[in-house]
């Protein structure tokens, strides 16, 4: 959502059949606004129960145990950072776990944004290069600022 209103850009992977044989299917509804701040937050959901169990709550109530990072690609003009806010995407000991995120829009560009969630990162850490742990979830996506 662009801070002071604008058109939402939605990221969203799904993988319905789980470890099964069909790729997940990655979609970006609309294109990024050069010079524009958003504010962006991550949903996990599990759609093969009915109705859809929330995953992200899990990932805040184990929250020193999970990290999301992002990384931006080659050729891509765009800036992260966390926001998360104590009570909502902090974990016990104060670290931010990317739920609520910030991403600005540079000049015009292309490229991808991967976003990977870690299971027992060590934390606090410089970023993916140094957090180590295990990857629970990565995925890239192909983004356009404008």
């Amino acid at each position: 959502v662009p801070e002071g209103g604008g058109t939402t850009v939605t990221l969203q992977t799904r993988d319905l059949d789980g470890d099964g044989p069909d790729a997940p299917v990655i979609t970006v509804s609309g294109d990024l606004a050069a010079g524009v701040t958003y504010n962006g937050s991550i949903e996990l959901l599990n759609e093969t129960e009915i109705p859809a169990e929330d995953i992200t709550e899990e990932v805040e109530e184990e929250g020193l145990e999970h990290q999301f990072f992002f990384t931006v690609g080659t050729g891509l003009d765009v800036t992260t950072a966390y926001s998360d806010k104590e009570g909502t995407g902090v974990d016990s000991e104060g670290n931010s776990l990317g739920i609520e995120f910030t991403l600005t829009a540079g000049a015009v560009s292309s490229g991808t944004l991967t976003f990977t969630l870690r299971h027992e990162p060590n934390k606090p850490n410089n970023g993916l290069s140094d957090a180590e742990g295990e990857t629970d979830i990565e995925v890239a996506f192909d983004i356009e600022v404008k």
